[in-house]
């Protein structure tokens, strides 16, 4: 049955609620990052007790995105995006009472990590809502929920002017009126397959698929990419070019829009092209462009062009990868799937943060961080486009399922 013919209207719907839930819970997931250097100032941090300090949250989220997803593909996405986002909440208003103590910070920011879980969420329902022709494009707009980190970035140190804490009171605001809407506008599919095997089985079956790993690998570049730059870059512009919180926090966000608005172009390229093209065409560009930035250009204009050549690259490489998951994933395994690249991708995005403040901290200099980064896309370069054009088929479609559809059996 084709979802849109049945019910186009829904799809849609749960598409629109879903990407502003992302983007929300997202948004509570960087707070921390925009206010780095308040809480360095208040708590004198060195460069890697900071770095530290903004990657706790990325770490959490991604590690948690395995269960969540797991457990999205059990109970649906109904039960589980209302849960979480209220969840959120909790760690949200912690941050406020927190400020004073870099332990309390920390365990604030452990908890805080739930707000990275729903990109697990959010991805089985989109995709079991749409077609496999539209299914990278959907995505692909899901996924410009991240642009929570761009709202972030430029909101919450200028919502601090007027009130420190206010940050974090009318996200959590934000939050709990979301939280009571999607229970009204999210809707599973009536005919969602409910897997019945427990929750280590579906993960182990998820994790003997050759593709989960693959995908994790490139999406560990992307995605991770976009999350350290999206918590790292305004230390990386404070420290560098010597920029206020103010103009590096904005600077950053611009780098995350542009992430956003590359990712669904990528989507929507992978459905007209093969994903694998795309995601290698990106990942060059990452790499080409970070070594640029391993110069140590001007900030204006060359680091600028070069920086949001790199956001576009990672946005379009992002999309790339999550329609190749829904090309060649069966539907059952979608979340579980999803879980485990979505975890793997955020942990790309938890360890270099910590690599460039020690690096710097070390060196004096970004350069090699850079470097590092052009070397990993232009390993997932050359790995996209010479292996997974082929991934269709090793995830064990039949003969008979027709291109750009899930594979019927996936062991």
């Amino acid at each position: 049955m084709d979802p849109v013919a049945s019910g186009p209207f829904a799809a849609y719907r749960n598409l629109a609620a879903a990407t502003i839930g992302f983007t929300l819970t997202f948004w509570a997931w960087n707070l921390i990052s925009p206010l780095g250097g308040y809480y360095q100032d208040r708590l004198h941090l060195d460069s890697f007790q900071q770095s530290v300090l903004v990657a706790v949250p990325v770490l959490v989220g991604s590690l948690g995105r395995v269960p969540v997803g797991a457990l999205t593909d059990r109970y649906g996405a109904r039960v589980m995006f209302p849960l979480v986002s209220a969840a959120t909440i909790v760690p949200v208003l912690l941050l406020i009472p927190a400020k004073d103590s870099y332990p309390a910070m920390l365990a604030t920011g452990f908890l805080l990590g739930l707000g990275g879980t729903t990109f697990a969420i959010g991805v089985p329902l989109v995709n079991s809502w749409f077609p496999p022709a539209r299914r990278g494009l959907a995505i692909g707009i899901f996924g410009m929920g991240m642009g929570g980190v761009a709202l972030s970035g430029y909101f919450t140190p200028r919502i601090a002017r007027h009130g420190q804490d206010l940050p974090f009171l009318v996200v959590a605001g934000a939050l709990a009126v979301f939280a009571v809407l999607s229970v009204l506008l999210i809707t599973d599919r009536p005919d969602r397959p409910v897997p019945t095997d427990s929750l280590a089985t579906r993960l182990t079956r998820a994790g003997r698929l050759r593709v989960t790993w693959e995908l994790s690998a490139l999406y560990a570049i992307g995605f991770g990419g976009i999350v350290a730059f999206g918590v790292y870059l305004p230390t990386y512009l404070r420290t560098w070019y010597e920029l206020d919180t103010t103009d590096a926090g904005t600077k950053a966000a611009g780098f995350a829009l542009v992430t956003v608005v590359f990712r669904p172009l990528g989507g929507w390229l992978s459905d007209r092209l093969h994903p694998a093209y795309v995601t290698a065409a990106a990942l060059g560009l990452v790499a080409v462009t970070a070594i640029a930035q391993a110069f140590d250009p001007p900030l204006d204009p060359a680091g600028t062009l070069f920086l949001l050549l790199m956001a576009a690259g990672l946005g379009a490489a992002s999309g790339g990868v999550f329609a190749l998951v829904a090309r060649v994933t069966p539907q059952p395994q979608v979340g579980s799937v999803t879980g485990i690249v979505g975890a793997i991708g955020g942990l790309g995005g938890f360890v270099p943060p910590m690599v460039m403040g020690a690096i710097y901290s070390a060196k004096g200099s970004y350069a090699i961080g850079f470097m590092l980064l052009s070397d990993l896309a232009l390993a997932g370069c050359v790995y996209a486009y010479g292996r997974m054009r082929s991934a269709g088929a090793a995830t064990g479609r039949k003969n008979g399922d027709p291109p750009g559809r899930p594979a019927t059996d996936g062991g």
